[in-house]
């Protein structure tokens, strides 16, 4: 049965003089998922995210948010919370104050439970009463995750919340995400962090030069259609590699600069060839103790899809980033 949509999104562009920001994206996020949103500098992440928190409006195409339409004003649509360039904080306020301050701008009682709740969730407890402005990076985007959470959105918005975060304060953050998700809410999350999109992701869009290369669930970027380049550890490296020249459809690959002892066998391959290695080890005696792609599906495919990865393709310039940087300077 399809979920209903968090968003929709039809052949939207944005433009800022002559830069094109995004040039017609078609979006589709289901409600109770987490949806990946990824691309090189300039891609139009941070224009596209900006519409989808009223900080700006689109000059082409239909969006609805949480089924609704969204009009040519500016305004943060219901039930919607989340920050582009990280969150905005009073530094001069402890976080258990800044909280309080957004519950009193939503028209709620300062001493809500929910923010001690909220500060719980996030793992900043023990610093509720310590000023902002000593936070760390990872400790800022934390309480910004946390003030997300008192508005108790269904759309959740989040421009690269895993900035700075230790390991904890990365498992606060994917239990906090997951559990939302889980409850219903959409989580719309843009990262450079390929390891945490693969982790918390159901489905991936990919921009480039903003358009839309590739939007769908993460398992078809690792279906079997793009070779990968595989590590392999074994019991017997030489006899490995016999075994890996004789195998249709694997192509050894170089491994210099490579310290490991003994060093890995490293092999460029579709699934159903590396499947048949698999099996040919096997057969042959030789135990596989390591098996894992050198580059993640999601990463090689971003690398190939945005031009990133090879001849032929059309790379980000740095005019690119600079493009960018103006459309962003003129959405705020």
């Amino acid at each position: 049965m399809d979920r209903p949509h968090a968003i929709r999104a039809r052949g939207i562009t944005r433009t800022f003089g002559d830069v094109i920001a995004l040039d017609g994206v078609d979006l589709d996020v289901a409600r109770g998922r987490i949806h990946g949103l990824v691309g090189p500098n300039g891609a139009g992440k941070t224009t596209l995210l900006g519409l989808l928190l009223g900080l700006g409006v689109a000059d082409g195409g239909t969006l609805e948010i949480l089924g609704a339409p969204v009009g040519r004003a500016l305004a943060v649509p219901d039930a919607v919370a989340g920050f582009v360039d990280g969150p905005g904080l009073y530094p001069s306020l402890t976080a258990r104050q800044n909280l309080a301050a957004l519950a009193r701008l939503q028209g709620r009682d300062a001493r809500t439970p929910a923010i001690d709740d909220a500060l719980g969730q996030v793992g900043l407890t023990d610093v509720a009463d310590d000023r902002t402005r000593g936070f760390s990076l990872g400790m800022r985007q934390r309480l910004g995750l946390a003030a997300a959470l008192l508005t108790e959105p269904r759309l959740l918005i989040l421009d690269e919340p895993a900035n700075g975060l230790d390991p904890a304060g990365t498992r606060h953050v994917h239990r906090v995400l997951t559990g939302l998700a889980a409850s219903g809410t959409a989580v719309v999350l843009s990262s450079h962090r390929m390891d945490d999109l693969e982790a918390l992701c159901s489905e991936v869009t990919i921009l480039a030069t903003g358009r839309v290369v590739f939007s769908g669930p993460l398992s078809e970027l690792a279906s079997g259609k793009r070779e990968l380049e595989y590590r392999l550890l074994t019991s017997d490296p030489e006899a490995a590699r016999r075994v890996a020249t004789d195998t249709d459809g694997i192509r050894l690959m170089e491994t210099r600069g490579i310290r490991e002892d003994p060093a890995p066998l490293v092999v460029r391959a579709l699934v159903p060839a590396l499947d048949d290695l698999v099996t040919r080890l096997v057969k042959a005696g030789v135990a596989l103790r390591e098996l894992a792609p050198v580059v993640s599906p999601l990463e090689a495919a971003f690398l190939a899809l945005t031009g990133s990865d090879g001849p032929g393709g059309t790379a980000l310039q740095p005019d690119d980033t600079k493009a960018d940087e103006k459309a962003q300077e003129a959405a705020r």
